[in-house]
């Protein structure tokens, strides 16, 4: 079977009892329900034969376009067909010629077309899905009009600023998006930056989530406040290796040293029950195709550019506040296609003052809370995000 685009369309002067979804090609190649010998006798056999075929569905109508003269249609735009040729030639060239009309809207659902001929009867679905609308983003003409960067912060000024100033020794006219939830929030100053004060103490996740919606470039670049900019942090080398691969979303890459990648595996189980989702250190054994130095993997560092688009169908759960990161890639997982790269490197800046009031929320222990939520939201009946 194969979709037909230009299908989709309903045609013709006179509105249809049932308007049109969405309209596939069924495409049977030839005599697909005979054994080798039965179809070698037939195809010998020294006169033409009647066959007769019946289509069933359920959840739309089929017709044949256009009927022609090979054979008998009986049926046609209903959801019962009978086709009646005499020669398997005739009767292959009307089955290319069926069509699939959906008369249910639903954004994704299916269907069963039961193919019956003699005493055979094969099953095989089709798929039913209202086409979107595309969201294109302006590809820009350098690397600054490309990417946004964005982060979080949080009492953090001294090290927001210093970040600040490790960014424009590269990328001087790149966007800085910023979410701010500070006690006594103090403007940043410098151009080409967007700051947006929340009330105090949101947390973590509900200003990844601000930041995120105001991002208009197709790749946002996320960072941690306290990051800081080398030689070596090539934001061009990470949309590098997004623009090879159309399917990925996200791609991190070396924090420092570190640069810890998982991967997830997930079981469904019983409805009532739930799935169980586990974590394994290191990522898959896949790497980007012309990238050997990155991994696809489930888990990674909070150090990484994604696809605006893709990263708004997931965006961070706001109910998790201090101690949250595995949780948004939980919630992606089987939705974002990620890599792990060691190519790319940001530092942590080492020189740093106390800060006393910053740490006594950052050591606030929600453990408890994730899990239950995890529990809930997720409907595991088990979890294991300990890296084996």
């Amino acid at each position: 079977m194969a979709l037909s685009r230009d299908a989709r369309r309903s045609t013709g002067s006179t509105r249809p009892e049932h308007p049109p979804l969405w309209t596939c090609f069924l495409w049977l190649p030839p005599i697909p329900l005979f054994s080798i010998p039965y179809r070698d006798s037939l195809l010998c056999h020294s006169r033409a034969l009647p066959f007769r075929v019946s289509l069933v569905v359920s959840r739309g109508v089929l017709s044949v376009k256009p009927i022609g003269m090979d054979g008998l249609v009986e049926g046609d735009g209903s959801a019962y067909l009978n086709i009646t040729a005499l020669g398997a030639d005739k009767l292959n060239t009307i089955l290319g010629r069926v069509h699939y009309t959906s008369t249910v809207y639903r954004l994704r659902t299916g269907d069963l077309v039961h193919f019956i001929f003699e005493k055979h009867n094969a099953t095989f679905p089709v798929v039913i899905e209202q086409a979107s609308v595309p969201i294109i983003f302006d590809p820009g003409e350098d690397i600054n009009s490309q990417v946004t960067i964005t982060t979080k912060t949080f009492l953090r000024y001294f090290e927001l600023n210093t970040m600040i100033y490790s960014i424009r020794q590269y990328y001087k006219t790149m966007k800085i998006i910023i979410a701010d939830d500070s006690f006594n929030p103090i403007k940043v100053n410098g151009s080409d930056i967007e700051q947006y004060f929340m009330p105090p103490a949101q947390g973590w996740f509900a200003g990844r989530t601000l930041a995120v919606s105001q991002v208009t470039t197709k790749y946002l670049l996320w960072v941690d406040d306290d990051f800081y900019f080398t030689k070596r942090t090539k934001i061009e080398k990470l949309v590098e290796v997004m623009e090879s691969m159309p399917e990925l979303d996200m791609v991190s890459s070396m924090v420092g040293r570190s640069g810890f990648s998982y991967r997830m595996t997930y079981e469904e189980g019983e409805e009532d029950e739930g799935g169980c989702l586990m974590r394994f250190r290191g990522p898959h054994e896949e790497t980007v195709p012309g990238f050997p130095q990155c991994y696809l993997s489930n888990v990674v560092i909070n150090f990484f550019l994604a696809r605006t688009d893709s990263l708004r169908k997931v965006l961070f759960d706001p109910r998790l506040k201090r101690a949250a990161h595995s949780q948004f890639f939980v919630d992606a997982f089987g939705k974002l296609l990620i890599a792990h790269c060691n190519h790319v490197v940001v530092n942590h800046q080492t020189k740093r003052p106390g800060n006393d009031k910053y740490l006594s929320f950052r050591k606030q222990n929600e453990n408890y809370e994730n899990k239950r939520l995890y529990f809930f939201k997720n409907h595991f009946s088990c979890i294991n995000l300990s890296a084996d």
